[in-house]
């Protein structure tokens, strides 16, 4: 069952999204990648490139030629030198700035923890793909800039320069450790293992709560949730992914005093947001950290979460055996509500409670996550 499901992932993934989003989704001109294109694959103009659609295509290219699955990151790395020239300190001042206009100046200067994590992470697969010293360079600068720029009181950092608001997020936290855990695989470096420790031990004492044992989207200042118990928002994609990440982190760092709390935190918040947060038309939107359903809408990326840590968790023997048939059903949502035969590679990033399309385009920010899962997956073959 594994075999033949894991053979349908990858052979769209090689054969239609990844040549659909190097070609169509890809400005040979400007060498960027384009945001967005049409149900029909024509790119859409937009007033402004994010950073961090650049950095996640930059990266899941760069991953695909590594795993030699597709080659095309002659595109990614002529783009990672172009964004660079564009998005680090294009302003004059540290760090990288949100997003360019059409003319290639910045059009948003905000630093945004989020999308630096993100250029951290294509950084990391860049130099693992090219081995250039200067990417390496770069990337430290970049942590050095990052933690001058985002320091905040009782551990982790601010979302954004300027502060948009009060509260604190654990999503940029995530993508952060994320990109330290591919980075100190790559280099070795203590410096990086150094900081996912310390991203590792803020989530654990402040995101995953105890007395429901979920992990939380909102804090305030002090890393307190927000609201009380039962009305906090839960993303059920995000317990999947931390899971994933958490089982990461200790396959690269296997002597850690607390692995076993580690392995124990990450097995409890695949068992809750299975629990609670898959439906019969795949991984939900929302839920309160009581469990209840906040929003039944679908997007694909919650879907690729759960796939990718189901495949995690075969290769690694966790599973009772009962992994197979969700990935199954889980692979049988995605290619007929998700991503259906005539888009060719491409895919219906939302879907509203009652199924219907809630988007008029394809995002190309999904395919980081779309392939993540795709390369998890193939190490099963």
């Amino acid at each position: 069952m594994w075999v033949h499901d894991v053979a349908l992932w990858k052979n769209w993934m090689v054969g239609q999204a990844l040549p659909l989003w190097s070609h169509a989704g890809y400005d040979s001109t400007r060498h960027f990648y384009y945001e967005r294109l049409t149900f029909d694959a024509a790119p859409i103009a937009v007033p402004h490139l994010r950073l961090m659609v650049q950095a996640r295509q930059i990266a899941t290219f760069c991953m695909a030629e590594h795993d030699g699955l597709f080659h095309a990151a002659d595109h990614a790395l002529t783009c990672l030198s172009e964004v660079t020239k564009r998005y680090w300190r294009a302003d004059g001042q540290p760090g990288w700035v949100f997003a360019i206009g059409a003319d290639g100046s910045p059009s948003n200067g905000v630093r945004d923890l989020y999308a630096h994590a993100f250029i951290l992470f294509a950084h990391a697969w860049a130099y693992r793909l090219s081995g250039e010293e200067a990417l390496r360079v770069v990337a430290k600068q970049t942590v050095e800039e990052l933690e001058n720029l985002f320091a905040a009181p009782v551990g982790g950092f601010w979302d954004a320069v300027p502060l948009p608001d009060a509260i604190r997020r654990q999503n940029p936290h995530m993508h952060l450790l994320e990109a330290y855990l591919a980075l100190f695989e790559v280099t070795a470096d203590q410096f990086y293992l150094k900081r996912a420790q310390a991203l590792v031990a803020l989530a654990l004492e402040y995101f995953v709560r105890p007395e429901s044992g979920l992990l939380l989207e909102f804090f305030n200042a002090d890393w307190q949730p927000c609201k009380n118990l039962g009305h906090n928002p839960v993303e059920p994609g995000h317990l999947f992914e931390w899971s994933w990440l958490f089982n990461t982190y200790i396959t690269l760092y296997p002597t850690d005093p607390q692995k076993e709390r580690i392995q124990a935190v990450a097995e409890r918040l695949y068992q809750l947001g299975q629990r609670y947060g898959l439906k019969q038309n795949g991984v939900c939107d929302g839920i309160l950290d009581d469990g209840t359903l906040s929003h039944a809408s679908t997007r694909i990326w919650p879907q690729t979460e759960l796939v990718r840590l189901l495949a995690c968790r075969q290769k690694r023997a966790l599973g009772n055996g009962a992994e197979a048939g969700v990935f199954k059903t889980l692979t049988h949502i995605f290619f007929t509500h998700f991503a259906p035969e005539h888009l060719h590679g491409g895919w219906i990033d939302r879907r509203a409670e009652n199924g219907q399309l809630a988007v008029d385009h394809m995002p190309a920010s999904s395919l980081y996550h779309i392939y993540g899962a795709v390369r998890e997956s193939v190490s099963l073959l």
